[in-house]
C-alpha cells in the first residue's frame, strides 16, 4: 500500500489498528466513491466533511457527456472522459446491487440543437472536431431530430445525436455512494479539516473540490454555475426523453429531463466566488430553455441554485501524488466532469493507494504539472 506515516503498518483486514489506512476529505461523489472502492478491499478508510454532498454535486445536471463536453485542445481529458464514461453501465449496476437504490441513471442518449443558423454553424464547427476524434455524433435535418423529440420547438435548424452521452441523477448518486462506503466499512466523520497535519493516516486523500486550494495549495478556483429546476405539472414524465443540449441566439443551455418530472436547466459558467442566484442568470437561462422547447413555459418552477465548479488553469482533474508531500494525494479540480470522471478517479486512485503503481491514465493530470520551470509549487 501506499505508504505516508506510520499507519502503514495499521492491521488491513484483520488486527488492531493504530490509525485508519486512508483518510479522504471531502464526501462529494468523487470522495465518496474512493472510500467505497478502498473500504472495499479492506482498507480502514475515514472520510471528513461537515456536509456530505452539498458542494458541486448539489447543483450539478449529472450529465455524462464525453461526446459533447470534448473541446477544442482537451484531446488528453476527452480521452479521460471518455474511459470513464465507458465503466458507467457496470458502475451503475455495481453500486445499484450495493445499495439497491435507484441512481437515475439513463442512456436514451443526447440531442445537441441549434436554434438560429448561426447557433448550428458554431455547433457544426463543434460537431466537425469530435467526429475527427472519432466519437459517435450523427448530424440530423430538423424533421429527425422531432422524429426523436416531437416538443422542439419549429425554428430549430438542425442538430446531432450523442448516443453514449447519458445522465445520472447527481443527489441520488452520492446518497447511494455514502450507504456503499458505509456498507462497505467507511466511516463518515462530521467534522472539517482545516489542515492536512491535522489528519492522522497512512494516506490522505484531498477530494474537496474548491476547497483543495486552501487545504493543499493547488490551483482550484471557483467557477459559479447558475441552475434552474422545473417540474412538469400534474406529477407527470418531462413531454422529452434526451438531455437536450442547445445554442439558442448565442445561448448555450441544457435540458436534463427526470422521470419524476423534474427537468434541469443550466448552467451560467462566472468567473465568480459568490453562490447568489441572480433574475438575469435565470432569465437567460429560461428564455434559451423555452426557445428550444416552448412546452417548458407551462412547467412549475421549483428550484434555482448556485454552486461553484473547481476549475483549474487547464480546465482537467488534478489527480494523484502532491509533489513534497509524501501519503498526500489529490482528487480534486474536476470542473464541469465531476459526476462522470468519479468512476474512473475512484478506480485510480484506489488502485494506486493499493499497490503504489500509477496508472499511466494518471499521467496527463498529476499535480505537478502545475509545478513552476524553477521547481516552486503552483502557489
Amino acid at each position: 500500500m501506499l505508504s505516508g506515516g506510520p499507519s502503514s503498518t495499521a492491521g488491513v483486514n484483520g488486527g488492531p489498528f493504530l490509525t485508519p489506512d486512508v483518510a479522504v476529505v471531502g464526501a462529494g461523489p468523487v470522495g465518496l466513491a474512493i472510500a467505497w472502492r478502498c473500504a472495499a478491499r479492506g482498507l480502514r478508510v475515514v472520510v471528513h466533511d461537515p456536509a456530505p454532498g452539498s458542494g458541486a454535486s448539489w447543483v450539478a445536471a449529472g450529465m455524462l457527456a464525453p461526446v459533447a463536453e470534448a473541446y477544442f485542445g482537451e484531446h488528453e481529458l476527452t480521452g479521460l472522459l471518455t474511459a470513464s464514461a465507458a465503466r458507467w453501465p457496470a458502475f451503475a449496476a455495481e453500486l445499484t446491487e450495493a445499495t439497491g437504490a435507484d441512481l437515475g441513471y439513463r442512456t436514451d442518449g443526447t440531442l445537441l440543437v441549434g436554434l438560429t443558423a448561426d447557433d448550428l454553424a458554431e455547433a457544426r464547427r463543434l460537431w466537425a472536431y469530435q467526429q475527427g476524434l472519432g466519437l459517435p455524433v450523427t448530424p440530423l435535418r430538423p424533421s429527425e431530430l422531432r422524429d426523436r423529440e416531437p416538443a422542439l420547438a419549429t425554428r430549430v435548424r438542425g442538430g446531432a445525436f450523442a448516443p453514449t452521452d447519458h445522465q445520472v441523477d447527481p443527489r441520488r448518486l452520492v446518497a447511494a455512494l455514502r450507504t456503499a462506503a458505509v456498507r462497505a466499512g467507511a466511516t463518515l466523520a462530521p467534522s472539517a479539516v482545516d489542515r492536512l497535519s491535522d489528519l492522522d493516516a497512512g494516506v490522505t486523500v484531498v477530494a474537496a473540490g474548491c476547497g483543495a486550494a486552501a487545504l493543499a495549495g493547488l490551483p482550484v478556483r471557483p467557477v459559479k454555475g447558475q441552475v434552474v429546476r422545473l417540474r412538469a405539472p400534474g406529477g407527470v414524465a418531462p413531454g422529452f426523453r434526451h438531455v437536450i443540449r442547445g445554442y439558442a441566439d448565442g445561448e448555450h443551455v441544457y435540458l436534463v429531463p427526470r422521470v419524476d418530472g423534474e427537468v434541469v436547466v443550466g448552467a451560467t459558467v462566472e468567473e465568480r466566488t459568490d453562490t447568489t442566484v441572480t433574475a438575469e442568470a435565470v432569465l437567460r437561462l429560461l428564455r434559451a430553455a423555452v426557445d428550444l422547447l416552448p412546452e417548458l413555459a407551462g412547467y412549475d418552477l421549483v428550484e434555482t441554485v448556485a454552486g461553484l465548479r473547481p476549475g483549474t488553469p487547464d480546465n482537467a482533474p488534478i489527480l494523484g501524488p502532491l509533489p513534497g508531500r509524501p501519503g498526500v494525494l489529490a482528487a480534486t479540480g474536476h470542473h464541469r466532469h465531476g459526476i462522470v470522471l468519479t468512476p474512473v478517479t475512484a478506480d485510480l486512485i484506489a488502485d494506486l493507494i493499493t499497490t503504489g503503481v500509477a496508472d499511466p491514465l494518471l499521467a496527463p493530470f498529476t499535480p505537478d504539472r502545475f509545478t513552476t520551470e524553477e521547481g516552486n509549487p503552483w502557489n
